[in-house]
């Protein structure tokens, strides 16, 4: 490490700040870093050309009002109230910073072939569908549940796609793209599948913040290529990640293969978020991805779904209607149970419902990676609700919502890509698919505990409002890395050994 040194390339400019302003005399110099609206807004309604208009927006984004600005703590008064003046800001969005202004161009570091500074390699199981087989036989078999990035993505979502596309009984393959990469295998796939003519419609979504050049790009690429590309409601992101899939079976029937997902449709993430996804020949899931296939592209209204609960039309009465049934049962004297896995719990109707069925007795356990409203472990409102938060190696990206004691009558797991703030149950189509494999529910459950677990470590948030880390026992030892833990049971499963999990189907 001695002979490693990085330096700031604002530190740098600044040490040769003379070189650049010769003849001048510099006083003072100071970083700072202006966020300004992210949000583009294009009115649809008269808009044409919709890619036209975003591309127009994209422009004019970097001229937007600015909402926030982040200073080095040794700013002078003076140059801060140049600044505050020059850029219309409120002195209540400064925020003065004692470090790094960009923590992004850490990743820069993080990047470096360093092995002290980097975890274990890790490669991912890719047990769930046998290589030597058609994943479309070990889709029909039974439903395959996977979690990234313990199982492999490449081996199980990207595969599908690609044999999909490589299949010549595969009829129509439709899918949504709300996030994807540079380089995509799964983009490049659909793009192979319409040129072999396969009917291919991809739902994108152009207004996916800070990916809307990016989408813009696949769009045109993808239309040019002979898919269908469609982009959407007037008002509403679409959030769902879908794939369907039409094939024509040896006899001759047609069957339909699902991917029905918590993450984006992008090989690099799933490799450092975590997500589950379920792929199924369940003929009630197609029916329903269908159905919801056909409201997005514009051919029908939405309608009632089997295994789905979908944003905007019913997922928070969905979610509540559930929260209140194991309230009903718990003051009913029988068993009952909540848990949820978020990245954020903002909507008041669903806390509400919450606290309610904290005060029946409900014991509530609340996952959340982000922002939390509710506020746990308040007597006569919520003294059994717990809300912890893991931080680690990978970002917790995977929604799960489970109503009901293990496998009591009535007990339901979902899982889908929506969390419970505004903007996910009122402007966006979201999709959760129930889990109804026992051997999936309990695995989704058993994670579920292992996060919540007093002996893993984690952020536990207190009824001030604050984040305590407990991540040491009583004795100093250090607690449970639940991560690092399904990184080991992976190994062990790749290893053909039992583990932790069990495989699809046991």
């Amino acid at each position: 490490m001695a002979q490693n040194r990085y330096v700031p390339i604002e530190d740098v400019i600044a040490a040769h700040m003379t070189d650049l302003f010769g003849g001048a005399e510099v006083i003072e110099q100071h970083a700072f870093r202006v966020t300004r609206i992210r949000d583009l807004e294009v009115d649809e309604d008269i808009t044409e050309n919709l890619l036209q208009a975003m591309e127009r927006e994209l422009v004019r984004r970097r001229f937007e009002p600015a909402v926030r600005l982040e200073i080095e703590d040794t700013m002078s008064a003076d140059v801060l109230d140049k600044l505050v003046t020059e850029l219309g800001i409120e002195p209540r969005a400064v925020y003065r910073v004692n470090g790094p202004l960009d923590l992004s161009g850490l990743s820069a570091i993080a990047d470096l072939s360093i092995g002290e500074l980097r975890y274990p390699a890790f490669v991912p199981s890719n047990r769930a569908v046998a290589k030597d087989s058609s994943i479309f036989t070990a889709i029909a078999e039974r439903d395959i549940l996977v979690q990234h990035p313990y199982d492999s993505f490449a081996a199980s979502v990207e595969r599908l796609i690609q044999e999909a596309a490589d299949d010549p009984g595969v009829l129509a393959i439709k899918q949504t793209l709300y996030r994807t990469s540079g380089q995509s295998p799964i983009a490049d796939a659909l793009i192979d599948a319409a040129e072999a003519g396969k009917q291919v419609v991809v739902v994108v979504e152009i207004k996916a913040r800070f990916d809307e050049r990016a989408n813009i790009t696949w769009a045109r690429k993808l239309e040019e290529a002979g898919c269908h590309v469609v982009y959407g409601f007037v008002g509403l992101k679409t959030h769902c990640k879908m794939a369907l899939i039409v094939r024509q079976e040896s006899d001759g029937s047609l069957r339909r293969y699902c991917h029905l997902g918590t993450g984006n449709y992008h090989p690099t993430t799933a490799r450092f978020y975590e997500d589950f996804g379920v792929l199924t020949a369940d003929p009630a899931v197609g029916e329903d991805v269908t159905s919801l296939f056909n409201h997005l592209t514009g051919y029908s209204r939405p309608g009632s779904y089997n295994r789905l609960l979908v944003a905007p039309e019913s997922m928070r009465n969905g979610i509540v209607s559930r929260i209140d049934a194991q309230a009903e049962r718990a003051r009913a004297g029988r068993p009952a149970k909540i848990a949820f896995k978020s990245n954020a719990l903002v909507d008041e109707v669903v806390i509400d419902a919450l606290y309610r069925a904290s005060q029946a007795g409900v014991p509530v356990d609340m996952w959340i990676r982000g922002i939390c409203a509710l506020r746990p472990g308040i007597a006569g409102l919520s003294e059994n609700i717990r809300v912890r938060s893991v931080l680690g190696r990978f970002l917790e990206h995977s929604r799960i919502y489970a109503f009901g004691a293990d496998e009591d009558e009535g007990a339901e797991v979902w899982i889908g890509s929506a969390d419970m703030m505004h903007r996910n149950l009122d402007r966006r189509v979201e999709l959760i698919v129930r889990v109804t494999d026992p051997a999936h529910q309990r695995r989704v459950r058993q994670f579920m505990d292992l996060g919540m677990d007093d002996g893993t470590s984690s952020w536990w948030l207190n009824p001030d409002g604050y984040w305590m880390r407990h991540n040491r026992d009583e004795w100093g030892n250090p607690l449970r890395d639940v991560q690092e833990t399904l990184v080991g049971e992976r190994r062990v499963r790749s290893a053909d050994e039992p583990g932790l999990w069990p495989g699809p189907g046991e």
